[in-house]
């Protein structure tokens, strides 16, 4: 569970590995290797049911090689768990065309450049929306961290 990665929200952070970004400085590279237990609605129903009394909030953190499946995921938490919001960290470039924005409440898109740095610098390519009522995205900029 973590608290800062969705503002506001108490979040379950889903780590989904066979990342193909394999970007430089990448604070998770352990995440490119494809292992681990399959996420489907099954486990991710088991998952819910242990913690959602905790949780305000599911966020898939990667997924960026089967964009499609997560957003099945999203709608699924949607339609069976209406109280809990859902997101997508991804390090693609854009929304990918297979993600319906009805199933987020959060979407950050962009691939970690060193350089530039992450949420919270002003350089940052990275970009955080909220997906509003009316399904529009607004952009939030996370403040940068004090000292």
């Amino acid at each position: 569970m973590v608290c800062q990665e969705i503002p506001d929200e108490v979040t379950l952070a889903l780590n989904i590995s066979g990342c193909p970004n394999h970007c430089k400085g990448c604070h998770s590279p352990w995440l490119w290797k494809d292992e681990g237990v399959l996420l489907d609605e099954k486990f991710l129903s088991i998952l819910v049911e242990r913690y959602k009394s905790d949780i305000t909030c599911i966020c898939f953190m990667g997924g960026d090689q089967e964009p499609a499946t997560v957003n099945s995921l999203a709608a699924f938490i949607k339609n069976n768990f209406k109280e809990i919001k859902t997101a997508w960290y991804s390090g693609l470039e854009e929304i990918h065309p297979s993600i319906s924005l009805s199933n987020f409440d959060f979407i950050k898109i962009g691939p970690y450049i060193e350089e530039k740095g992450p949420l919270r610098s002003p350089n940052t390519n990275q970009k955080f929306f909220f997906v509003g009522k009316d399904k529009s995205l607004t952009e939030y900029h996370f403040p940068p961290k004090n000292g």
